[in-house]
């Protein structure tokens, strides 16, 4: 089966949801949780900017310039590995869409630091960029959606109600089971908008 990535980002993590479309309807293929940052570094590796926070600036920059390179590195291995995962059961990932919150001014390190809020900014966008970065550098058409409108993205591209969405949202937690909470249910959208932005090349290649 030809499938999607939807992908909801936190500090360190994120949601993964898999979805393919068979018989017209979604169908849940993998739920899971990824790591993004590396065994061992979580203590400071999730939340940079706040480690970095009462460093000298080089130390600083230093800091922070590690997380976000480890960040992007880990996306990319484990983008690699989800793909490799489903293609060993038989499926081709041919979408991905990644929850993005809305995006940040091109501030510098220094000026992150010196406000406490900009730093937590700042950590909310070093995830999903990285998750992004990863499907790009791994070959997946590649659709961003911002957190705030993504249900009233879904509705436009699926051309669905919102009570119907979400019965769809309800139906594939009950196939998935625990835990199924917001981050599961907007990864399980983000992957209905890839599948439909690629729709096309989905059923062509789930009728072959």
């Amino acid at each position: 089966m030809r499938v999607a990535f939807g992908l909801k980002a936190h500090s360190g993590w994120s949601a993964l949801v898999v979805l393919g479309i068979a018989g017209g309807d979604h169908r849940l293929i993998d739920r899971r949780r990824i790591e993004l940052v590396e065994e061992g570094t979580r203590s400071w590796a999730a939340q940079p900017y706040h480690a970095a926070e009462s460093l000298e600036p080089d130390q600083a920059r230093d800091k922070v310039h590690r997380g976000i390179e480890a960040a992007r590195r880990v996306a990319v291995t484990e983008m690699q590995a989800a793909i490799l995962r489903l293609r060993e059961a038989g499926h081709e990932v041919v979408a991905c869409t990644v929850v993005v919150p809305e995006p940040m001014p091109d501030w510098s390190t220094e000026e992150i630091l010196s406000v406490h809020f900009q730093m937590h900014k700042a950590e909310g966008v070093l995830f999903p960029d990285a998750l992004a970065r990863a499907a790009i550098a791994c070959g997946l058409p590649l659709v961003t959606v911002r957190e705030k409108t993504l249900w009233d993205e879904a509705e436009r591209e699926l051309a669905l109600a919102r009570d119907d969405l979400m019965k769809k949202i309800y139906a594939l937690g009950k196939a998935a089971g625990p835990p199924w909470g917001k981050d599961q249910k907007s990864a399980a959208v983000a992957a209905m908008i890839a599948l439909e932005k690629n729709r096309a090349k989905v059923e062509l290649g789930n009728d072959s």
